[in-house]
């Protein structure tokens, strides 16, 4: 739970040169108006819904109350994308078992994470939008003030006199001036605590609103074992299917392809030369065609090699460049190398497809042991797993394993995908540790 773009850039001298003050700026600037809305609105809700209780019109409204941080939090989440975009935060809810309104509602009832977004809504209406509006506030008051001295003397003051956000008074323009120039120093020294502020907002935020990690009871751990037994058994079947095509249909085609390549040789007369280089052509093509379908169904260096060499393969063939930074010490069950493999093969494919990006890049690490995959690419963002890119398949197959997928693709890119997954080791390490940078 960290913002480290924030962070990086506030150790960096090239803070005051990007766009993170006016993003800070904005963050807080929003911050006002929301909060000032939420109150009211909760204010009016939780009156009349008290006010009304007695002739049970008011139970509907303090049901809205109730849920009043479910809306609250999603809104949270996409403005927390201004001074942290790099990590998503992922949705808290589980989907209700039935459909309906009535599930959905006893679903979110027995929800810890809705009682937490209520704790939210309430901190946030209460407490913290006052301070960010002192904060802002304060910022463009104090700033603005010096450097509008000028102006106010030559309007308000009538070129004689003028009292500098109510401290002191200025007689001369050329004092005036002075003034104005400082208060153009002094901003950017408050950018670097208004970034502060933000980047400790964010952590508030993420440790409020973040999904936490639930027990599950009985049933549900031996659903879970019963669905990896389920990908186990759907991965050895594409490792077999691999492996037969590999060994049969590509070695046939191959020797297919050596016969009609001798013959082209030995018949120099048309029209059969022709027909020979036909059909050598055509035996070559289906060759190139069915190793890209082995490759699609199990790479054989996946298999091999594992995980972190299966994606070198995959960067070696992108259309953009990718910049690879792997750290993956052992192996892992074979379900999850093969999910991680394809959730990064279709996040490439739609970087070259849909993204418009120059560039891309993929980093993995082991933390806290979860894998923890992320590709990054500096294109014109947009990216939405529901639109058919292939995302919303790649997120139910992580689903099985225990992992999420989340993506953060805000209009004008960077889009960020982020694998995370549970990575046991598996039982044979045949790879060593392997680090590629």
């Amino acid at each position: 739970m960290h913002t480290p773009g924030l962070w990086q850039a506030l150790h960096e001298r090239r803070y005051l040169r990007s766009g993170w003050p006016w993003r800070c700026a904005l963050y807080f600037l929003t911050s006002a108006p929301l909060g000032a809305a939420l109150l009211v609105c909760l204010l009016v809700l939780a009156l009349a819904g008290s006010l009304l209780t007695v002739v049970l019109v008011g139970v509907p409204l303090l049901l809205m109350l109730v849920l009043a941080g479910l809306p609250v939090a999603r809104l949270e989440r996409r403005r927390l994308r201004l001074i942290d975009p790099a990590v998503p935060m992922a949705d808290a809810h589980r989907d209700p078992p039935r459909t309906g309104p009535a599930a959905w509602l006893r679903t979110r009832l027995q929800e810890r994470s809705t009682w937490r977004e209520l704790g939210y809504a309430l901190l946030f209406a209460c407490l913290l939008w006052p301070l960010e509006a002192v904060i802002i506030g304060t910022v463009i008051g104090v700033s603005g003030g010096l450097v509008s001295t000028p102006l106010v003397m030559a309007t308000a003051g009538g070129g004689e006199e003028v009292r500098v956000i109510k401290l002191w008074l200025v007689h001369s323009y050329p004092a005036a001036f002075a003034v104005a120039l400082a208060g153009l120093l002094l901003l950017p020294l408050l950018a670097y605590p208004l970034g502060l502020l933000a980047a400790g907002r964010a952590r508030l935020t993420r440790l409020l609103l973040d999904a936490p990690p639930e027990q599950d009871d009985v049933r549900v751990r031996e659903l879970s074992r019963s669905r990896m037994r389920l990908v186990t058994a759907f991965e050895a079947e594409r490792r077999r299917i691999e492996r037969d095509l590999h060994d049969g249909a590509q070695q046939r085609l191959v020797a297919l392809s050596m016969h009609l390549g001798l013959a082209r040789l030995d018949a120099c007369e048309e029209p059969l030369a022709g027909l020979l280089a036909q059909a050598h052509g055509e035996a070559q093509a289906a060759l190139v065609e069915l190793r890209e379908l082995i490759r699609g169904i199990h790479p054989r260096v996946l298999t091999d090699r594992g995980l972190a060499a299966a994606v070198e393969d995959i960067a070696d063939r992108s259309p953009v460049p990718v910049d690879l930074d792997l750290d993956l010490p052992h192996r892992f069950l074979e379900a999850v190398e093969s999910a991680v493999y394809f959730a990064v093969c279709e996040a490439l494919a739609n970087v070259a497809k849909h993204s418009r990006a120059t560039r891309a890049a993929v980093e993995a690490r082991v933390d806290g042991g979860r894998l923890d995959v992320r590709v990054r690419d500096n294109g014109v963002g947009g990216a939405d797993k529901a639109e058919g890119t292939g995302l919303e398949g790649v997120a139910d197959r992580l689903s099985v394993l225990g992992g999420r997928l989340l993506v953060s693709s805000p209009s004008g890119g960077p889009t960020v995908l982020r694998v995370l997954v549970p990575c046991p080791p598996a039982p044979d390490h045949r790879l060593d540790a392997r680090s590629v940078r």
